[in-house]
């Protein structure tokens, strides 16, 4: 399969552009709590542990945090979301201003604001412990939706949808969406979960993970003999398939060719929460800025590098991609080309 290779200076092209772009980002947005704390007895009540909290920290989550890793790459954003009219929702919108990305774009509607509480005890999840509710938006709520996407749109370079089955990306979201998107000539990064898995028909990119494509498939996915991977594409509907292997890099198909291969260039994994996330940013960005796919997914898949290499879900700045970029190439690593 074709090897994975950007020369440095396109590299520092292709990030220098970033703080030009605008990524409107559409999907579930969530506020992700961690308490931290001790556990010194066992409650009297249960058979639990009794958890001391020292510490509450607060994060963007879901689509919220392809807004963080956008914003971290100093481009513009706009997230379109539901929130409830709850504590949760301003902080959200709180924190989203904090980091300069556009809030002003987010629907309030009657549920609450997703929240996954995590409590951890000596860096160990005691519980984690889920505020939401994922049924599909009304009628009404989507039109909002629709009308929050028609106006963030405006000017935009890109759009991302990201869904967590949350309901608000509902075909009657979604393909307004990608048709507004492809009026405009703006590519469009998907990423996808199970419950609209081919509703994404006219995506630039597609992002799935080799789990999530099995499951919806329902048969696996070999790459060592990809005959019937261009009937996948053409089934989806959109110009390129980029699927997200772990440890193994990245797949992109673009049409009936082989796919291209990008190897993984993390040297250290401690965490892989966010790393979609990071990689669903980058590639809007590097689209907007005027990436190839190729281009794109290999920029994407250094930022996911560093992100593995953190604790959490955290963004990935410009300078930490050429830093990753540089190790990688003092290596001599053969999916890199100086």
């Amino acid at each position: 399969m074709p090897a994975a290779h950007l020369a440095r200076a396109r590299l520092e092209t292709l990030l220098a552009a970033a703080p030009r772009q605008r990524v409107v980002i559409v999907g579930d947005a969530m506020l992700d709590v961690y308490l931290r704390g001790d556990v010194e007895r066992i409650s009297p009540e249960a058979p639990v542990p009794v958890v001391r909290v020292r510490e509450r920290k607060e994060a963007l989550g879901g689509a919220a945090n392809v807004a963080q890793n956008v914003a971290a790459l100093g481009a513009g954003c706009a997230l379109v979301a539901a929130v409830g009219d709850d504590l949760a929702g301003a902080r959200l919108r709180d924190v989203l201003g904090g980091i300069g990305a556009d809030a002003s774009a987010l629907v309030t509607v009657g549920r609450p604001t997703t929240t996954k509480t995590r409590v951890l005890a000596r860096s160990q999840q005691v519980v984690r412990f889920d505020e939401e509710e994922d049924a599909d938006l009304g009628p009404d709520d989507v039109a909002r939706v629709l009308a929050a996407v028609r106006s963030a749109l405006e000017g935009a370079t890109a759009l991302v949808l990201e869904d967590y089955n949350k309901g608000v990306l509902v075909p009657g979201v979604i393909e307004p969406a990608i048709a507004m998107a492809r009026a405009a000539g703006i590519p469009i990064v998907v990423d996808p979960k199970f419950r609209n898995f081919f509703a994404f028909r006219g995506a630039t990119v597609f992002k799935p993970n080799r789990r999530e494509l099995e499951a919806a498939l329902g048969a696996a996915v070999d790459l060592a003999h990809p005959e019937a991977l261009p009937a996948t594409l053409a089934r989806l509907g959109v110009d390129h398939l980029l699927l997200t292997l772990g440890e193994h890099g990245m797949a992109l198909l673009s049409g009936a060719g082989e796919p291209f291969r990008v190897p993984t260039t993390a040297r250290e994994v401690y965490d892989v929460v966010g790393a979609g996330d990071t990689v669903t940013a980058y590639l809007a960005v590097m689209l907007g800025a005027g990436a190839t796919p190729q281009e794109a997914a290999v920029v994407a898949n250094f930022a996911a590098g560093v992100e593995v290499g953190k604790l959490g879900a955290q963004s990935v700045s410009a300078d930490e991609v050429l830093e990753a970029y540089d190790a990688v190439a003092a290596h001599r690593d053969p999916a890199v080309y100086v």
